[in-house]
């Protein structure tokens, strides 16, 4: 007799399957080793959704939303339910636009105005179709029957889109009678997308909340973030009116030979955020003499720090900066996570003591030695003379500096604080967004590899690290700031594109890294290459891809 099974290792068991099985099937089996439902499958190395075949003679590992890529599908799965059932009530000439991350959650609006009875209507709606458990296919087409089809529904940018895309086929996902275009692998139905919620902000818009791998894949409670979101409706305000929604918006740009304008008008807008930002602080100079930055990884919070110090040099003052990395205690000292590498995110690696001990001297006129940290060594070298001036004002830039805990005995009325990010406003289409996280990531990756020549694979494998601080030390007290500044640059990713691209493609088809560089390449692929040569040398985005005139590393 012919044996039609395979050999397959699960979760670390060897066992054998038929030929002919689907990761579904088996990941049932697996389902009780898990907190929450199995939303992918791992073979080989390669995600596969859960109705794909299994090849056999391999290993196979399933992963639910407490995983990063799970976490990912379980949220466009999320999203995909979310439009199908608006469509659902509302008609399918009823608009979903899903605009920015906010507070664990996504805000989203519709082509109406909105009431509490319709979000209550919608979440109903949702969780009727969940109980329905509705089959999420996937489909290849060809690329040109998918352009049809979108223009057909009236979804233009996702048509437009399509047109910048290279592949000849493409795959679709159909839920009901509607088909949609997603950047990720997508669970294989409805039923298991029970665990959510939506809350009701204003007539414009609503909050979906998802459960989180940085909260142990629970729902929180919506907290709103009053100033970032009046940041991210400024900039989307700012690029609807220029006309620069979407991905393709952008191409259209590039193609035209009108990038170079986008650039300065960019730049220009860019500036004089951060100038007023500096006048607000002059204009306070009797009483403000601490300015503190903050942000998450690869904001560009140094180039920030120096422009915002030219600024404040211009008006007659004297800014003298302070890096709180400097203030780091002796690396055998440094606290250890439970894999036993050094924790540099928490507070604990950080000399508070010492830190506001010099801050409160400087105040009161005193000179102190502050401290140079030899990153080499893993020691502070205490070098460097310092003495406040009447115009003198510190500026202070680390990942703690807007924490309560950091010089909290310094009254609130002389501390000026500034929380930076790149808000990201361009999306790839109404429905596909672009993380902050990856754009930052993409930043990193580039800036990393010139500076310091890491290969990719070694900045994606710290990633989560610096994410998981980032979580606990920084966007915990993103509303401590007095303002918030966006670095985000509408033209930057067709630039990190040129940049980043040939990096992503290094990644070995075997690395575990492989996964994510793919999905970054895939993500760039929607963005035309662009030239760097009419970026300013002074512009943000000159820290990440060379050639700044400030000193930037």
């Amino acid at each position: 007799m012919i044996d039609t099974s395979l050999k397959v290792t699960i979760m670390g068991e060897e066992t054998k399957v038929m030929t002919g099985t689907i990761f579904e099937d088996i990941a049932k089996e697996y389902q009780s080793k898990f907190a929450y439902p199995i939303v992918i499958a791992k073979e080989k190395g390669i995600y596969k959704e859960l109705s794909e075949l299994v090849e056999g003679n391999s290993e196979i590992e399933f992963y639910d939303c407490s995983d990063c890529e799970g976490n990912r599908i379980y949220l466009n799965g999320l999203v995909y339910l979310l439009i199908y059932s608006v469509k659902e009530l509302y008609g399918k000439n009823t608009k979903v636009n899903v605009r920015y991350t906010i507070d664990k959650g996504l805000y989203i609006t519709l082509n109406k105005k909105l009431s509490k009875d319709m979000i209550k209507e919608i979440k109903n709606k949702m969780l009727e179709v969940v109980e329905q458990d509705v089959k999420i296919s996937p489909k290849n087409v060809m690329r040109i029957e998918a352009i049809d089809y979108f223009e057909k529904m009236g979804d233009l940018d996702k048509a437009s889109m399509l047109r910048y895309n290279t592949n000849s086929y493409i795959t679709l996902y159909k839920l009901g009678n509607m088909y949609d275009f997603y950047f990720s692998k997508m669970p294989t139905s409805t039923g298991i997308l029970n665990n959510f919620n939506i809350e009701y902000l204003n007539e414009e818009g609503f909050i979906l909340m998802y459960p989180n791998r940085y909260t142990d894949g629970e729902v929180q409670k919506y907290q709103h973030h009053p100033q970032r979101f009046e940041v991210y409706n400024e900039y989307r305000d700012w690029i609807k009116m220029m006309n620069i929604e979407n991905a393709s918006n952008l191409n259209e740009i590039v193609s035209s030979g009108k990038i170079g304008n986008l650039i300065r008008l960019d730049e220009t807008i860019q500036a004089n955020k951060l100038l007023n930002i500096a006048k607000e602080i002059y204009s306070h100079k009797d009483r403000l003499k601490i300015i503190l930055i903050a942000g998450p990884s690869s904001s560009g919070k140094t180039t920030t720090s120096i422009k915002l110090t030219n600024y404040l040099t211009s008006f007659g003052l004297n800014p003298i900066q302070i890096s709180m990395d400097d203030y780091f205690i002796s690396r055998r000292e440094t606290p250890k996570k439970p894999d036993g590498n050094y924790d540099y995110e928490c507070l604990e690696a950080v000399n508070t003591k010492l830190f506001n001990e010099n801050v409160d001297k400087l105040l009161n006129g005193e000179e102190i030695i502050a401290p140079v940290y030899n990153f080499i060594t893993g020691e502070p070298e205490y070098k460097l003379p310092m003495k406040l001036g009447k115009n003198d004002v510190l500026v202070i830039e680390g990942i703690h500096a807007l924490n309560p805990e950091i010089l909290k005995n310094i009254p609130r009325s002389r501390k000026y604080k500034i929380y930076i990010s790149p808000m990201t406003g361009i999306n790839i289409d109404s429905h596909n967004r672009i993380s902050t996280s990856d754009n930052r990531l993409l930043r990193r990756i580039i800036r990393d590899n010139r500076t310091r020549g890491h290969k990719v694979e070694k900045t994606l494998a710290s990633w989560k690290d610096v994410r998981e601080g980032e979580e606990k030390y920084i966007f915990p007290y993103q509303d401590e700031a007095n303002v918030t500044f966006n670095t985000a640059l509408t033209y930057e990713l067709g630039v990190l594109k040129t940049y980043a691209e040939p990096l992503l493609y290094s990644v070995d088809p075997r690395s575990e890294y492989y996964n994510e560089a793919k999905r970054l390449i895939n993500l760039l692929k929607t963005f035309l290459p662009m030239p760097s040569e009419d970026i300013p040398d002074d512009s943000l985005l000159r820290e990440f891809i060379g050639g700044s005139c400030f000193k930037v590393t």
